[in-house]
């Protein structure tokens, strides 16, 4: 651990963890307070070691009076690990389990949430592409961090990763050659722009804001992890609002319905890839 110019170790403490958080929240609007206080407390303490700041009050300070010091501390504490068709049998499962249904609507609304830097996004595009539906959907794809959001807009992404993502996406059940989805330009694979025609990107805050329309299907992997279980709650029951009677909520592989006060408003699809459907 890196010490301040006092030559004092700085030590983050959950009482002024607490502080900075309610304090933030009243700045900014953005609560972190639910957010599982281990994994956060630790990476709010790797960006106070990073930059060396001299004291946990010196840090408060400047995130109050600093929004774009603000706007770089979110983007370091908030956790955004994604890869193209991560966990391939998930998106096996969804064109299996859940496009079928969604043909039948005239037109499909569905929300990524926690869209990250839009590896997630471009895959949902490529797999609604490749089964006929994506001219007649509409994709919200939010998240928290606008830097994340500004990357998923562009569709630039290193060329180096293309690899692994092919072996993903044939993994998935891709139906063509994956190299058809992008050019590859100086080190980077630029994703074609058809694929974002129907998107719509947004800032969007799960631990504060309300739901902001119906949709068919709801993805949000990997995020609820690192609430704790109250905002979990809140999370769930945001969904919920945002679903009608059938519509899919899809879930990370370590994340489940089981345990949640609202479990009986849905039936699972997939067991072991978290896909569940909304029935009442």
């Amino acid at each position: 651990m890196k010490e301040g110019k006092d030559n004092k170790i700085v030590l983050l403490e959950d009482d002024q963890l607490e502080d900075l958080f309610v304090s933030l929240r009243q700045r900014y609007g953005y609560d972190f307070t639910g957010y599982a206080k281990a994994s956060i407390k630790r990476r709010v303490q790797k960006f106070i070691d990073t930059i060396e700041m001299e004291s946990v009050d010196l840090l408060k300070n400047q995130l109050l009076r600093d929004e774009a010091f603000f706007k770089y501390f979110l983007d370091e504490i908030t956790v955004n690990v994604t890869e193209m068709f991560r966990d391939p049998l998930f998106f096996a499962s969804l064109k299996k389990n859940v496009f079928p249904l969604l043909n039948t609507y005239p037109f499909i609304k569905i929300w990524d949430a926690g869209c990250s830097s839009g590896e997630e996004l471009y895959s949902l595009a490529i797999f609604l592409d490749e089964e006929g539906l994506y001219g007649k959907s509409r994709i919200y794809a939010t998240d928290i961090s606008q830097r994340v959001l500004d990357k998923a807009m562009d569709g630039i992404y290193p060329i180096d990763m293309m690899k692994e993502y092919t072996g993903n996406y044939i993994h998935a059940g891709g139906k063509r050659s994956f190299s058809e989805y992008y050019t590859a330009m100086y080190g980077n694979a630029i994703f074609r722009g058809r694929l974002k025609k129907n998107v719509m990107f947004s800032a969007h805050n799960l631990a504060v804001d309300e739901s902001f329309n119906e949709f068919n299907l709801i993805v949000c992997r990997n995020v609820l992890i690192y609430f704790n279980r109250d905002l979990q709650e809140r999370v769930i029951e945001l969904f919920l609002k945002s679903l009608p009677v059938f519509g899919f909520l899809a879930l990370g592989n370590k994340e489940t319905l089981s345990f949640s006060i609202f479990r009986d408003h849905f039936e699972e699809i997939d067991k072991a890839q978290k896909i569940y459907r909304r029935i009442n």
